[in-house]
């Protein structure tokens, strides 16, 4: 198997809802398990273990939920975005929902560079940036 790349998103207890909503979004199936299934009891036993979403465009997304008992709560990560790019007019349906109840950034719009791009946090805190090339290379 080739090596990846993939982004891992931590939460404070949405990750479920978080990976559900990504998956609305994006497609594709989502595989989630609990801290319950692996031995552990009480409270925290249904939070996210661990969870991958993997998308018919082949994205592959992971996350979890901080295990129980771990103080401190998810930090804020603003230097880290998660990024979807390409040429593919279905990147404008994808911005369109992760738009849902996110804060806009940088609106969705031509660039001075000449792609569609935006930025924007989710309502779980995610930030992402999504970018539409003209399909044209410079040679």
């Amino acid at each position: 198997m080739a090596s990846q790349l993939n982004p891992y998103l931590n939460f404070d207890g949405t990750a479920r809802e978080a990976m559900s909503f990504y998956q609305q979004v994006l497609g594709g199936a989502l595989e989630v398990m609990t801290f319950g299934e692996y031995g552990m009891e009480g409270p925290g036993s249904d939070n996210v273990m661990h969870a991958r979403l993997e998308t018919p465009d082949g994205f592959v997304l992971m996350a979890s939920d901080l295990p129980p008992g771990q103080e401190g709560g998810v930090a804020s990560a603003s230097n880290v975005h998660v990024s979807l790019s390409g040429t593919d007019d279905s990147l404008r349906r994808f911005w369109e929902g992760l738009a849902e109840g996110a804060t806009v950034t940088m609106p969705f719009e031509k660039q001075m560079w000449g792609d569609e791009y935006g930025s924007l946090v989710d309502r779980f805190g995610i930030s992402w940036m999504v970018n539409i090339g003209t399909g044209e290379q410079e040679g």
